[in-house]
């Protein structure tokens, strides 16, 4: 499994999707988290296949709030590519990082500087709203 892919399971996990699934309509806050284990299949989407990279309007920031609040803090994850990986709990190694950087063609800088890991933690977020997620200004820029 790529990087990408095991953050998407990741997120999606903490909201209580299954991994092949995405919900229908709306916008999936930390609200909605709490309660995503008991979701009725209605809200599952509706087409087949459905892609699974698709976040269905999950609203990143409340989601990796909440998580963050119940793991103890998350470190500095809004900022952290590091953080931000070991909050969904993935592997934030350098290496796993160069993975994930090949992967959204990050490279502005050398592996594992300040300005390759604010550049990929940035990547992401694009990633993230690419594929249907909210992510606020604060966590784009």
């Amino acid at each position: 499994m790529s990087m990408w892919q095991s953050f998407v399971s990741a997120v999606k996990s903490a909201v209580g999707i299954p991994a092949a699934s995405a919900e229908s309509s709306g916008t999936t806050t930390a609200a909605d988290a709490a309660t995503a284990s008991s979701s009725s299949p209605a809200q599952t989407s509706a087409a087949s296949g459905a892609d699974e990279e698709h976040f269905a309007n999950i609203n990143i920031e409340e989601v990796l709030a909440k998580l963050a609040d119940q793991r103890g803090g998350g470190g500095n994850w809004r900022t952290s590519i590091v953080d931000l990986l070991k909050l969904l709990g993935l592997d934030s190694s350098l290496t796993a990082r160069k993975q994930l950087a090949d992967e959204l063609d990050v490279h502005v800088a050398a592996d594992g500087s300040a300005e390759q890991n604010i550049a990929l933690h940035h990547a992401v977020m694009q990633k993230v709203e690419q594929n249907g997620g909210t992510v606020p200004d604060s966590l784009k820029n």
